[in-house]
């Protein structure tokens, strides 16, 4: 593959780790009342489980609305210029976010994810500029690599960020450690960019007009998809369940277990070592003997029921035990899913239809947390986890009743 690839592997890494080092941070600024880096006043719990879920929704619902935006810009004035400004973009975002918990500045904590959401959905721009320059019998091998690039973000990520907001590695890390060091990789990237990738666009088309509303014209295709309609509602349960759980699983770490930031940071490490076993070895040891449909039946019901076992252990070992079996069939759903779902598109319209794909994902994604904090407060921290698992669960029951197995 071409050398410049390798610039956009490295784009989609860095956002995937800044989206992570959120991951053990987050409570500790808005739910957590006994850290040193709570945000608020210890009476005021509650207001921050709803910060916390709208702070979770608005990154998501930023790049639902901005992903197309900037494709489109890129087909309009080239791929380089709007990679500079998105990636130019997310280090302005970390930085505002790591000032903002320096002054306790809690619409500048919003203000930050906003502006990191608005400019780190270029990843139509990444996936264009693959296309632009890679032969179209590697370019699985290329998006396979964008894959592979998202799962080690999110691995690194939680890590990296547990570890340098823990004052116990070194005195004078805090919560604010992890965002300076994103934005100084950002930067690093937007240098990269500057100085070694040139323009892939070869068909610039300067009088291409821009759809601001791209997300929602592509959620108002999904009626006309008959032949993959179902899988995209499968897909839109199965994302929002996710959502619930991201968005609450490290509250429920921190109040169930009183997990600190590295503690945290640890267990998402560990769970992104058994996904990448089960990619590496489960995967591809199943490939071949079970038919997707078949293995998928079993990954959703497994997934959503790993979800809720999390909620019963009274010792925190056991959920390194649940979180093996909740990985595995959370690997081969993303494995299988996405071999079923491209085999039932024209490749005629792979394209536009990828394009829908992600934005039923993005919407998926950015409702569960909006709701989530509500959740938590009229009930309990713990119950958007259960949410979670009832949501993947129903993508199971909609899948078995819609899909056949051929």
């Amino acid at each position: 593959m071409p050398k410049k690839t390798w610039f956009l592997f490295f784009t989609i890494l860095i956002d995937m780790i800044g989206v992570g080092v959120l991951i053990p941070v987050i409570p500790q600024l808005l739910s957590n009342p006994d850290s040193s880096y709570f945000l608020l006043k210890n009476s005021q719990q509650h207001l921050g489980f709803i910060l916390l879920g709208f702070l979770s929704a608005i990154y998501p619902i930023a790049m639902f609305f901005a992903s197309p935006i900037l494709g489109s810009l890129s087909d309009k004035f080239g791929r380089r210029p709007v990679l500079l400004v998105s990636i130019l973009g997310t280090a302005v975002g970390y930085v505002f976010f790591a000032f903002a918990v320096m002054t306790r500045n809690i619409p500048l904590l919003f203000f930050s994810r906003l502006v990191d959401g608005l400019t780190g959905g270029n990843i139509a721009t990444v996936q264009a500029s693959i296309a632009d320059q890679v032969k179209p019998e590697n370019r699985a091998k290329a998006f396979g690599m964008i894959g592979a690039a998202f799962g080690l973000g999110f691995i690194l990520g939680p890590f990296i960020g547990g570890k340098l907001a823990d004052p116990n590695v070194l005195s004078w890390f805090n919560a604010t450690t992890p965002f300076f060091f994103a934005s100084i990789l950002s930067f690093i990237n937007f240098i990269s960019i500057y100085l070694f990738f040139s323009e892939t666009n070869k068909n610039i088309e300067v009088t291409r007009k821009i759809d601001f509303f791209g997300s929602i014209g592509n959620l108002l295709k999904v009626r006309k998809l008959n032949e993959i309609k179902n899988l995209l509602f499968v897909s839109f349960l199965f994302n929002a369940g996710f959502a619930f759980f991201t968005s609450f699983f490290n509250v429920f770490l921190t109040d169930k277990f009183n997990f600190s930031v590295g503690q945290i940071g640890n267990f998402f490490g560990y769970v992104g070592l058994c996904v990448v076993f089960t990619q590496l070895v489960i995967v591809r040891y199943l490939s071949g003997k079970y038919k997707n449909v078949t293995i998928l039946r079993f990954a959703y019901f497994a997934t959503g029921i790993a979800m809720i076992l999390y909620l019963f252990p009274t010792k925190a070992w056991w959920i390194f035990v649940i979180a093996f079996l909740f990985a595995v069939p959370n690997g081969l759903q993303q494995a299988n899913f996405g071999a079923l779902f491209s085999s039932k598109i024209d490749p005629s319209r792979r394209g536009e239809i990828m394009g829908v794909n992600t934005s039923v994902n993005a919407l998926g994604q950015s409702l569960p947390p909006l709701f989530s904090g509500i959740i938590a407060v009229i009930f309990t921290p713990w119950a958007p986890i259960l949410m979670a698992g009832l949501f993947i669960i129903s993508a199971g029951i909609l899948f078995v009743l819609t899909e056949k197995n051929s």
